[in-house]
């Protein structure tokens, strides 16, 4: 993470790492903020809070109605129907219980966005 990066986006950092490779849990993250595993929107809700960007939890749907249309400067939501996963200073956050992946966790390779809308923070 460059030293540039604003505070805000050190926390979501910060934040990201304390729940990677914790467990997928379908609901993870939405009854109680930390919680013993995550699913995707609930790590998403869980960074953002902790970042000080939201209040409480989001279910992935909601996350269309989050912050502003568009990519951010330094964090992107990005959402479709049943998913949502974040980009932090171009580094992908992603949880998926479906396959091997497994619970949140950073991942060095690329996502299609095909299909996902991009919201950005309101900062």
């Amino acid at each position: 993470m460059a030293r540039s990066a604003p505070p805000y986006v050190k926390k979501a950092v910060a934040a990201a790492n304390r729940i990677a490779g914790k467990p997928y849990k379908w609901g993870g993250g939405h009854g109680t903020h930390i919680d013993s595993g995550y699913d995707c929107s609930g790590a998403t809700s869980y960074v953002l809070r902790e970042a000080g960007l939201l209040n409480g939890s989001l279910p992935s749907k909601g996350f269309y109605r989050y912050g502003r249309r568009g990519a951010g400067d330094w964090i992107t939501v990005w959402v479709r129907d049943g998913h949502v996963f974040l980009t932090i200073g171009g580094a992908r956050f992603d949880a998926m219980g479906e396959d091997s992946h497994g619970g949140p966790k950073w991942f060095t390779s690329e996502r299609s966005t095909r299909k996902f809308t991009p919201r950005r923070p309101k900062t």
